[in-house]
């Protein structure tokens, strides 16, 4: 499946200190959230590289068979309906090969945030958490865990993966129409259950992004890159 080169910008002076890759919704593409890396106002001593990627162009079941930009199909939107594995493997493929590009470019893979926004966001949670690397953290905004059947046998109970002490931020619309706050709060409670460190923040929006959840996540991202 072809994947198109990832939108890329950086911040601060001189070469980056570390990566954000951050993924889109279902239909968007790697522009969408070009625009918050400004909003964030972040200080010059950070210099991070944000790489923004497109997903795929595949047919979506819920959209009545169209063919646009999205990380895997979405075969129903009942809560217990089946998942397209398939395609949430093949793009945390992706994801991972995106991590290893990072480190062939120098930034050390604990230095590495993988981020997503609803689709994007269930991918970066399923491909950080089975990340065989210590990545740096875990952003995951408007989404939920996918495959959590899997979770036990492929994250908790492996050896080589499961970094329990990886920052992970999740943050939810309290009015999201799209994906209710309940996936997300309920994903966020099994990976506490299981030892993982969530910060949780809940908003008053749909599904969208606020700039108290920017703000959030500036804070965030200076906490994790020891800068607070």
């Amino acid at each position: 499946m072809a994947v198109t080169e990832p939108v890329e910008l950086e911040t601060g002076a001189g070469a980056p200190q570390g990566s954000v890759i951050w993924l889109h919704g279902l239909g968007a593409d790697g522009h969408d959230f070009e625009p918050i890396v400004a909003e964030l106002h972040l200080p010059a001593e950070l210099g991070l590289r944000f790489v923004f990627p497109h997903a795929p162009v595949r047919l979506v079941t819920i959209n009545g068979g169209m063919s646009m930009r999205a990380w895997y199909d979405i075969l129903t939107l009942e809560r217990d309906g089946l998942s397209d594995a398939a395609g949430i493997r093949a793009s945390a493929a992706i994801l991972d090969g995106l991590i290893a590009r990072e480190v062939q470019r120098g930034i050390a893979a604990d230095r590495i945030i993988v981020a997503g926004f609803s689709q994007g966001g269930a991918i970066a949670l399923h491909a950080g958490l089975r990340s065989k690397q210590k990545l740096a953290g875990v952003m995951a905004l408007s989404t939920y865990l996918p495959l959590s059947e899997t979770f036990q046998r492929e994250v908790v109970a492996a050896a080589d993966t499961g970094h329990t002490d990886v920052p992970i931020f999740m943050a939810h619309g309290s009015l999201d129409p799209v994906l209710p706050m309940a996936l997300g709060r309920d994903s966020a409670d099994l990976l506490i259950a299981n030892g993982f460190q969530v910060e949780w923040h809940d908003y008053s929006m749909a599904h969208s992004v606020c700039m108290e959840e920017v703000n959030d996540i500036r804070e965030w991202l200076l906490s994790v890159y020891a800068l607070k």
